[in-house]
């Protein structure tokens, strides 16, 4: 039982290093049409909250999303599974797409990373985190 729990413990510490890395995929948004709908997480989805779906994150982890074409950036928090489309690593809530500006376009190459993960950063990014992270609630 023992080798079991160790072999675990060490599947995740290879999991946690190789998702701080980032993941990159394409990224869509949902908002109207599920408004005040039940999510996986049990809470009400909210478009105007700076949430997503993932079936990569875990369910209420914080996560920096950084638009690959324009370099904006947005800290959501993980509150429903999904997309459920090939090749797409998250649905993001219609707030979240717009502070990233991928309204218009609909689908986005996005990278991913655990806030947790996100190190060393400059005084005034931290504060746009943390206005982010006031948004998802």
């Amino acid at each position: 039982m023992w080798i079991i729990t160790i072999l675990l413990f060490l599947l995740n510490i290879a999991w946690s290093e190789h998702i701080c890395e980032g993941v990159e995929g394409y990224a869509s948004w949902y908002g109207r049409k599920f408004q005040d709908r039940k999510t996986a997480s049990g809470e009400t989805f909210d478009m105007y909250k700076y949430t997503a779906a993932s079936k990569i994150f875990p369910m209420n982890s914080y996560i920096l999303v950084r638009n690959m074409e324009n370099g904006k950036e947005v800290v959501v928090r993980i509150t429903d599974i999904g997309p459920f489309k090939k090749g797409r690593i998250l649905d993001l809530s219609k707030s979240s797409a717009e502070k990233l500006g991928i309204i218009r376009k609909g689908v986005i190459k996005v990278q991913a990373i655990p806030l947790s993960c996100v190190a060393e950063i400059e005084k005034d990014q931290q504060d746009e985190y943390v206005k982010d992270i006031i948004n998802t609630f």
